[in-house]
């Protein structure tokens, strides 16, 4: 009696063209992600030994100076801030509940800061969050 094996055919997946469509998938996302929409202006944040990672939003104001301000990307006057935000809300580009980010660096008078955050507050915003950098042990 003659036995015979019945061969099997092995089956393999190539993985090589499932990574390169993942791979491409990721390079996708990262570029159509949002990007940082703060302005390209470099400011020395105080440091806060408790500050918290939060959410970013849309909506960043960076005050550089008394006279400087910027909303996202737009250079802003102050006394305008709250009218400009009411007209955010309005047009559906700040919606109720996101809390807006306020970074101002060091030398930025603080009277300057609280009359941000007035004008936050008037252009009906209740949520703002500030921005500080964490502290580092190096020296």
């Amino acid at each position: 009696m003659i036995l015979r094996q019945r061969l099997k055919p092995r089956v393999t997946l190539d993985l090589t063209p499932l990574i390169d469509v993942v791979f491409q998938l990721v390079i996708f996302f990262m570029i159509s992600s949002v990007f940082n929409t703060a302005p390209g202006i470099e400011l020395d944040l105080p440091d806060s030994s408790t500050s918290e990672a939060v959410e970013v939003t849309e909506v960043r104001i960076t005050v550089a100076g008394p006279e400087e301000l910027y909303l996202n990307r737009e250079l802003v006057a102050l006394s305008s801030l709250g009218e400009t935000l009411r007209d955010w809300k309005d047009q559906g580009r700040l919606e109720d509940g996101t809390a807006v980010l306020v970074e101002g660096g060091r030398t930025v008078p603080y009277e300057t800061i609280i009359t941000v955050l007035d004008e936050v507050r008037k252009g009906g915003v209740d949520a703002v969050n500030l921005i500080t950098a964490p502290i580092t042990d190096e020296p």
